[in-house]
Formats: C-alpha cells, sequence, structure tokens
C-alpha cells in the first residue's frame, strides 16, 4: 500500500528542487545582468520582489481554484511553467527590445510554478498514508535545502570550469529537472486530501484563532529564514573579507546545508520527538543566532551565527503546517494555501527590513541584524500561544 506512493514522494521531492532552482539560480546572475544588459542595480533588485509577489498572488488564486482544477493538472502545470520560465530566462532578454523585460517576463513564468508547487506539495504529502505525517513534511521540505545548495555548488563550479558567459546553457540545464518531473506528476497515484466540496473555505479558518496564530508563526519563520539566507552572502564578504564565490558558499551555501540537517534529523527521528519542544527550542537557538550576528565582535563568531541559524529555522515551516493540519484537518487546500502565502510575506518583508536597517545605520549589517531578531522572537511569543491554543482544540471538526 506504502510502496505505491513512493512514485508521489519522488515527484514532490524534484518539485521542492525546482522550487529552490527558481528561487536561487538569477540571484545569482544579478551582477552578470546588471554588467552585460545595462540594467541599473535598483531594477535588478525587483526581480527578487516580483518573484515573491507572483508566489503570493499564486498562493491566494491557488486556495480558490486548485480544487476546481484539480492537484494533477495544477501539478504538471506549475513544473511546465517553471521549465518555461527558466528556458525563457536563457533566451527572451536577446530576443526582446528590452531584455530586463525578458529577464520579468521569465521571472513570473517561473515564479507561477514555483508558487504552485510550494502550495500543492505538502497537502500531496499530507494525503498519502504514512505513519508520521510530520516526518515526512520535514523530510519532504528538506529537499528544497538540499535543492538550494546544489543551484550554488553546481552553478559555481559551471562557471568555474566553462565561464560565467555560458550561464545560458545552465539555465537550459536546470530546465531538464521540471521537464522530467512533468512526467513524474502525471503518473503517481494522488490522494485527494478531503472528500470533494468538504474542505474548509478560507473565511471559515480566519474564525479560528489558532490558524491565525499559526499565521503570524509562518511570516516571522519566513522572515527569519529568508532575512539571513538572502544577507549571509553580504555578511561573510564584510565581516571576512572574503571574495564573492566564497562568501556564497560560506553563507547562504553553509545556512542551506544546515537548513536541511535540522529538517532531515526531524524527518528520520520525528516520530520519537515532541514537534512544539523542538519548535520552541528551535526558535530560541534561532534568536541566539542572531544576536551573535549582531553585537559579536568576532567575526567567526558572527558567521557561525549566520550558518546555525540555518538549522535553527528547518523546522519552523514544515513544522507550522504540520500542526495546522493535524488541528484543523479539514483546511486542506485553502489552509496550506494561505500559510504558504504568509510565509511568503514574511520572506518578502523580512529581508527588506534588514536591508533599511542596515542602509539607515551607515551601511552597519550588524545593526540590521539585531533588528531582524525581532522576528524569532516574535517567533517564541507565537509558539507559547499556539502550545496554549493546541490545548484547547484538540480536533476541528470538519465543516464548510
Amino acid at each position: 500500500m506504502i510502496k505505491k506512493y513512493k512514485k508521489t514522494l519522488a515527484a514532490c521531492y524534484l518539485g521542492f528542487i525546482t522550487q529552490a532552482i527558481a528561487a536561487n539560480f538569477a540571484p545569482l546572475m544579478f551582477l552578470k545582468f546588471h554588467n552585460d544588459y545595462d540594467i541599473p542595480l535598483g531594477k535588478i533588485a525587483l526581480i527578487s520582489a516580483v518573484f515573491f509577489l507572483t508566489q503570493l498572488i499564486v498562493d491566494v488564486l491557488c486556495a480558490q481554484f486548485a480544487d476546481r482544477i484539480g492537484y494533477r493538472r495544477c501539478t504538471v502545470a506549475s513544473e511546465l511553467f517553471a521549465a518555461m520560465g527558466l528556458v525563457g530566462l536563457a533566451f527572451l532578454p536577446d530576443l526582446l527590445p528590452d531584455p530586463f523585460t525578458g529577464i520579468m517576463i521569465s521571472v513570473i513564468v517561473y515564479a507561477v510554478g514555483s508558487g504552485l508547487i510550494e502550495v500543492l506539495c505538502s497537502p500531496i504529502v499530507e494525503a498519502c498514508p504514512f505513519e508520521h505525517k510530520e516526518a515526512a513534511m520535514s523530510l519532504l521540505h528538506s529537499f528544497y535545502c538540499w535543492g538550494s545548495v546544489g543551484v550554488i555548488l553546481i552553478s559555481t563550479i559551471f562557471f568555474a570550469v566553462f565561464g560565467i558567459d555560458n550561464w545560458k546553457w545552465l539555465a537550459c540545464i536546470w530546465a531538464l529537472i521540471p521537464l522530467y518531473n512533468i512526467f513524474n506528476f502525471a503518473v503517481c497515484p494522488i490522494e485527494r486530501p478531503t472528500e470533494e466540496g468538504t474542505g474548509m473555505k478560507s473565511g471559515s479558518l480566519f474564525r479560528i484563532p489558532l490558524f491565525w496564530i499559526s499565521i503570524i508563526l509562518m511570516i516571522c519563520a519566513g522572515a527569519s529564514e529568508l532575512s539571513m539566507a538572502q544577507w549571509a552572502s553580504a555578511y561573510a564578504e564584510s565581516a571576512l573579507g572574503l571574495s564573492k564565490a566564497a562568501g556564497d558558499l560560506a553563507g547562504p551555501c553553509m545556512f542551506a546545508v544546515t537548513m536541511g540537517i535540522s529538517r532531515v534529523i526531524y524527518g528520520k527521528y520525528g516520530g520519537r520527538l515532541n514537534l512544539m519542544k523542538f519548535m520552541l527550542g528551535s526558535s530560541g537557538l534561532c534568536l541566539m543566532c542572531y544576536i551573535a550576528a549582531s553585537i559579536s565582535n568576532n567575526s567567526v563568531a558572527g558567521l557561525i551565527g549566520c550558518i546555525l541559524c540555518g538549522f535553527s529555522v528547518g523546522i519552523m515551516w514544515p513544522g507550522t503546517i504540520s500542526i495546522c493540519s493535524g488541528q484543523i484537518p479539514a483546511g486542506v487546500t485553502a489552509m496550506f494555501a494561505l500559510l504558504a502565502m504568509a510565509g511568503d510575506l514574511g520572506g518578502a518583508f523580512g529581508p527588506s527590513l534588514v536591508g533599511n536597517i542596515t542602509q539607515n545605520s551607515g551601511d552597519n549589517l550588524q545593526t540590521g541584524m539585531l533588528a531582524g531578531s525581532l522576528f524569532p522572537l516574535v517567533l517564541i511569543i507565537s509558539l507559547l500561544m499556539l502550545k496554549g491554543s493546541s490545548k484547547k482544540n484538540i480536533k476541528i471538526k470538519e465543516r464548510e
């Protein structure tokens, strides 16, 4: 019975790797876009903003339409959009009169695919008849981390061997992964989380206090993760004087490695661990990591704080999803979509806050990191509130 769902798991794993490619490849090319196409850095910064904004829109639309269209059609479409966007990134900037327009069209297209993957893979795995679903969810989300590590490492090696001028070939190579995964999603067994027409609507979810706490938790989880991840490279360069390539490997790459390790640990031993205690301990570690990065006079200690922060935030996103799906089993697609939207909102807001505080403090990145410590602090408070709310709501009955 369980064996036939191995292909479903493999498809979802590759889906999260596809999402990692979509999120991490273009940022590696920012300076290349700036130099080759003479695009101002201010416009380059819009690439990440548009990527997250597109994902937010897809999250909201998924909450309304995914159940009607069908999970299989949506997942196949997600891989197709991701592949089309990556291939478009290689060709559209040169084919269109304005290269920046070509880049943005490509980013929007693969962000649609990434957004669909983000919303749909979690409920697909949740619907599979596995014994320890929290562990399966954590392991699923670890593949985003390993995908991020792979994108950074393989891209760095590719550029070192073949030269960064051949980046268009690499974009097409990365597109092969979602193209292959179209077949996986087309044939794998996909179960519906609930009977058709019995899932809760968005309006019903917002009447549940536990869901509001989960939304806040997801915003802070996304902000805690992305604030450190996106500034880790700059921190490594400014604090240790490393080169761009070394900074990428010491900062965001190691951050993704430790985040993946955290999710694998819970994926392997989740049946023996208390999820709420693990998340509380992780949020406490996250706060200490931010403080270490912001006030430590020892640059190596600060960098260690950045790296360990990846471990501390690893469980937050999948853990919140697991708790919420366990307490609100009728939430299904709308719940997963709105939680993903909250995480993306935090991912867009957090790094921006850190960057603005850094700029206003005379480009002092440590001051920006200190402001970022607000997010893990709210994480701790939200988890304590969620713990109290969970005791009062052992199970919410299915309803409209």
